[in-house]
């Protein structure tokens, strides 16, 4: 009987945590997805970035007391060993989300998977057969893909985003150009810097990671011109246009026209929702630009169909996307969802790492709530110092009439770690001094928060 009474379309940490909650709470369940189990964070995204930083930064470590000359050897050898170890430990994890639906018992349904009625999906396998299911419900969970936008020349010979870039290289490059000076391009700039590329970042608004605090997007553009790397705010581009057997790219800032030139350029301005063909032509759901429209329960247009994840969020995290998947499944079986859907923390694993999570004192500000930061830099830390990982911080906020903490801003070795803690927090309607009542280990890099939170309570003692 090809009946369920949930089909997820998508496997990606949205989707498949989605059909493993729905299988625990009883629901006879199905994930169609057309590549690997795992989606976009497992195969093209966050785990292979992050690994590919982990080996670069092995090797950036041995540079130290190394010849330049050996480095590059060891470069060039090494760099087909990363991308061959990110692929292995992609498909070791892509393999776990398969065991897991064998498990719970999800069927897994490879192929394209097409709502053409309410109730109704059809499933197109790669040997070309088609197979129709109903189902009570149906969640969307297919995800993002790279941006391209309408610039000239994106479509040149080795203007890559993400994807193509994961895929691999046998050969390090000698430079790098990256369009988009956020997470994703603050991160490779990083893994490249880290190989001895030279890297130059065009952003087109006034810092690096403009959707964070502004400390923490000034504080690492400092620490990245340390390490080599040229970064153009304000700047926007205009046109990629081949420059013999390098690529210029071409950029506007204030006022004036410039150019940088580079091996190859890194399309890296942010992620699009990707639902292409998931729908019947005739049956389309209501959109808000390219996202779909849903509403506080992630109901879509069409009758017992929702959407969760990228392709419907306003914010595009793997997080977001498995808890909103959780949820979704919570409210189809008549649960209230445990998590605090508002409650995001974001990381950056560029060195050192930033997290945060809440409010900025800015947005504080601007939403009309009184707040206090207690800051801590952590030039005396002792972690910090042996480490030695650049200028670090931690800030937290915390409103003066209830004295709880509503964000907090790290930027420090571990902060995506330690960032949980914080989230709990705010979560929670924790106040400093309950924050305060826990003892931390030394020496350990948390030890700064305690003293950023010693800090807040002075402030808001005044």
């Amino acid at each position: 009987m090809n009946h369920y009474q949930l089909i997820v379309i998508g496997a990606g940490p949205g989707g498949y945590v989605a059909a493993l909650r729905a299988a625990k709470l009883g629901l006879h369940t199905a994930v169609v997805e057309d590549r690997e189990a795992g989606g976009t964070c497992l195969n093209r995204g966050c785990v292979p970035t992050k690994s590919l930083l982990h080996s670069s930064q092995v090797l950036r470590d041995a540079r130290e007391g190394a010849a330049i000359g050996v480095l590059a050897e060891n470069i060039r050898a090494d760099l087909p060993a990363m991308f061959a170890r990110q692929k292995e430990i992609s498909a070791k994890l892509s393999a776990g989300v398969e065991g897991l639906f064998k498990s719970a018992k999800v069927d897994f349904l490879q192929g394209r998977g097409c709502v053409t009625a309410p109730g109704c999906v059809q499933v197109s396998g790669k040997n070309g057969e088609t197979v129709s299911y109903t189902a009570d419900h149906i969640i969307i969970a297919t995800g993002s893909v790279p941006a391209r936008p309408p610039i000239p020349g994106l479509d040149l010979p080795g203007v890559m985003t993400s994807d193509e870039l994961l895929q691999g290289a046998e050969e390090p490059y000698r430079s790098i150009v990256i369009i988009g000076g956020g997470v994703i391009g603050v991160e490779f700039a990083t893994f490249y810097g880290d190989l001895g590329c030279q890297v130059t970042i065009v952003e087109g608004l006034d810092r690096l990671l403009p959707n964070l605090d502004r400390e923490l997007g000034q504080n690492l553009a400092q620490l990245l011109k340390k390490q080599g790397v040229t970064i153009h705010t304000g700047a926007m581009v205009q046109r990629v246009e081949q420059n013999g057997e390098e690529l210029s790219v071409c950029f506007t800032a204030k006022g004036e026209e410039h150019s940088v030139t580079g091996q190859a350029v890194l399309c890296a301005i942010g992620r699009q929702p990707y639902w292409e063909g998931v729908f019947a032509p005739d049956l389309q759901p209501e959109t808000v630009g390219r996202a779909i429209k849903v509403d506080e329960n992630f109901c879509t247009s069409i009758p017992g169909v929702y959407a969760i994840g990228d392709v419907s969020s306003r914010i595009q995290l793997a997080h977001v996307a498995s808890a909103q998947g959780v949820a979704c499944v919570e409210k189809i079986c008549g649960k209230v969802p445990a998590v605090d859907l508002r409650v995001v923390p974001s990381c950056v694993y560029c060195r050192p790492e930033i997290a945060s999570v809440g409010l900025t004192e800015a947005e504080a500000k601007d939403a009309g709530i009184s707040v206090k930061v207690g800051k801590c830099v952590m030039g005396a830390n002792a972690r910090t110092m042996i480490d030695d990982p650049g200028r670090c911080f931690m800030k937290v906020v915390g409103r003066v009439d209830t004295r709880q903490i509503v964000g907090a801003q790290l930027m420090c070795q571990h902060s995506t770690d330690m960032i949980d803690q914080l989230s709990q927090a705010v979560a929670n309607g924790m106040t400093v001094e309950q924050l305060l009542r826990a003892m931390r280990p030394h020496p350990t890099f948390a030890e700064a928060l305690g003293d950023a939170l010693e800090d807040l309570a002075a402030k808001l003692d005044k």
